[in-house]
């Protein structure tokens, strides 16, 4: 590429959108640090890429020591902090605020917004340190509209947003650029237990982005000109 990074680190980058876009920036030359929970996915992605521009890293995000871990290791196949962090890893659990558990409202904010910050924390001072650098935050619709049973789930997206809002403020002027890529309803395995086709106020999954679609956009603005930062792209069905 004429521009852009050489080196990225994605996370869930096992299935959905984080292995569209791990798969998409190995194909354009960058080196890609693949972080997911599930090591035989990862093998199956590098495999797939045989030029070596793959290099899988299996960690659960949730665990503070494996993610030390993982970034020693990305930091080592990357030379250092990688050119590019796409924080995209997270879960999605559905049920009305007055029946979600105390302890699964934590859990999908620590997977889906402590996490990604703890990511954020390792890397981003190196990043600054040498005046370079590229933060994209997987965001979604959830992150700026409100859904019934949405409540841990929007609460960990809008958090998401406004992580990344003090991370733009916070970077401006650093050579540090930070890019909330914020798409509609994305067709990936995260469906498949919910059903949409059948489930009433569910998107049917023909309607749906696909991952390559938010892969691209990624792709799209971590090439851009180093001067240019693409503050906020969202994504929908025409």
């Amino acid at each position: 590429m004429p521009t852009g990074p050489a080196t990225a680190l994605v996370t869930g980058a096992s299935r959905g959108i984080g292995r569209a876009v791990a798969g998409r920036l190995a194909a354009s030359g960058v080196l890609v640090a693949a972080l997911a929970r599930t090591a035989a996915a990862l093998a199956d992605l590098a495999r797939a890429h045989p030029d070596g521009r793959v290099v899988p890293l299996a960690a659960d995000l949730r665990d503070v020591g494996a993610t030390a871990r993982a970034v020693a290791a990305a930091r080592t196949a990357c030379g250092g902090a990688p050119d590019l962090l796409v924080n995209n890893a997270g879960v999605f659990a559905v049920a009305p605020a007055h029946e979600t558990d105390a302890d699964a409202f934590a859990a999908v904010l620590d997977a889906n917004l402590a996490a990604p910050f703890r990511l954020v924390r390792a890397l981003l001072p190196e990043m600054r340190a040498r005046g370079a650098g590229h933060v994209v935050t997987i965001g979604s619709v959830a992150d700026r509209s409100v859904f019934p049973g949405n409540a841990a789930y929007a609460a960990s997206k809008y958090g998401l947003r406004a992580l990344h809002e003090v991370l733009r403020a916070e970077c401006r002027g650093t050579g540090v650029r930070c890019t909330l890529v914020s798409p509609g309803p994305v067709d990936t395995p995260l469906w498949d237990s919910l059903d949409p086709d059948h489930t009433e106020g569910f998107t049917p999954r023909a309607a749906m982005l696909a991952a390559d679609d938010v892969a691209d956009a990624v792709l799209y603005v971590a090439t851009r000109r180093p001067e240019v930062n693409v503050d906020e792209l969202r994504l929908g069905r025409a």
